[in-house]
């Protein structure tokens, strides 16, 4: 029961440093250097140039009525998930707007366009793989989604543009180049992260010693291995084809140990962005083999 809290206490946490450090990024790179962006941010923006209200104000209105939207039309189990980063984001925001006051930390344009980049993809990154929503206009492609199937990468494309377009109104089109600069930058970001310590390699060898070949993954390298039968395909002849997943830091040692058994064996390595199971997401559990059991009997 401990650990189970621990968890939620850990992702909790998360959300709100995510939240925190997308907050700082806006008021210290984002701001000060005028550059247009998408999400309830880029609205806020917009709305703020016309009207004069805070921007942090705007995205507190916004997100609230977007959470209760999803409240409405996706169920109390995503709200349980988007509301900390509905509130936590623009009071965070308003809150670095008064205690910084007038502070700027560079106004090079690019510095800020390169470092606004890095930030918000970190901080996006950090809320998504806490397994929470970051709210806003994440929620409108979700809801189209829901009712007319429309894929929500397209439609969050799309919202993303209008919102550009509309800043141009307050903004030079130059700023919109830069926007674009912007939006590349944190969308690789988020992307490395969500891949970040996921990543594995996959393995796969066939040889005419295969049997030492998996010994020596089992226990060298203290991996398993998935013996798949294969036929040649010149001659036709029958063998085993040896397939295993190894983190990457193993493969050197993998490579050494594979030609130093048959330096003529075939192998095929490609990375995977996920991997789940024992020995990875779950603890590894060691068994005896039937061999193994008679020879002790």
């Amino acid at each position: 029961m401990l650990r189970k809290a621990e968890k939620k206490i850990i992702t909790l946490l998360m959300v709100i440093f995510g939240n925190l450090l997308y907050a700082l990024t806006v008021r210290l790179f984002l701001l000060p250097a005028g550059l247009a962006t998408g999400g309830s941010t880029g609205i806020a923006l917009a709305v703020h140039h016309f009207t004069g209200f805070s921007v942090s104000g705007i995205v507190l209105i916004f997100n609230v009525g977007m959470l209760l939207l999803g409240l409405l039309v996706l169920g109390r189990q995503f709200a349980m998930t988007t509301v900390i980063s509905t509130f936590v984001y623009p009071v965070a925001l308003n809150l670095f707007d008064r205690i910084l006051g007038g502070v700027v930390i560079s106004g090079d344009i690019w510095l800020c366009t390169i470092f606004s980049g890095l930030g918000i993809g970190a901080s996006l990154g950090i809320v998504i793989r806490a397994g929470a929503s970051t709210g806003g206009m994440d929620i409108p492609p979700l809801v189209l989604n829901h009712y007319f199937r429309i894929p929500v990468s397209v439609s969050m494309y799309v919202f993303d543009v209008i919102i550009l377009l509309f800043q141009l109104l307050s903004n030079p089109p130059e700023k919109l180049l830069y926007s674009i600069v912007l939006i590349l930058v944190y969308t690789m970001v988020l992307d490395k992260l969500m891949l970040m310590g996921t990543t594995r390699t996959e393995v796969r060898v066939v040889s005419t010693r295969y049997d030492e070949i998996r010994e020596k993954i089992i226990h060298g390298l203290d991996r398993g291995v998935t013996m798949m039968s294969a036929e040649t395909g010149y001659m036709g002849e029958k063998t085993q084809m040896i397939f295993s997943v190894i983190s990457n830091r193993e493969l050197p040692k993998l490579e050494k140990v594979i030609r130093e058994i048959d330096p003529h064996s075939f192998m095929v390595v490609n990375r995977v962005s996920e991997v789940s199971g024992r020995g990875f997401t779950d603890k590894k559990e060691y068994r005896k083999r039937e061999e193994d059991l008679n020879s002790i009997s």
